[in-house]
């Protein structure tokens, strides 16, 4: 995974079982492994995951950075004014 899971993305993680959990990039503002929360020390859930953050953490960061710059130029050259429409 390119980033750090949200707590509804671990949660799914947990449900499904999964075992080991890789991702790069850390998520600051809503990131459930590590970053804002540390879901998975609590201890509750009935399934452990093992996880490894930070792994080509730059890379993906990059790759997302790319991703949104791109989608919110393919945005605005579809509405330049960026009014809604609807």
């Amino acid at each position: 995974v390119t980033l750090e899971p949200c707590a509804m993305c671990l949660g799914a993680l947990i449900h499904a079982r999964v075992e080991r959990l890789v991702f790069g990039a850390a998520e600051p503002r809503a990131g459930a492994v590590c970053s804002t929360l540390s879901l998975l020390d609590y201890g509750h859930f009935n399934h452990s995951v093992i996880w490894q953050g930070g792994v080509l953490a730059e890379q993906s960061a990059s790759l997302l950075r790319n991703f949104f710059r791109a989608k919110r130029a393919s945005s605005l050259a579809i509405n330049p004014g960026g009014v809604d429409a609807g």
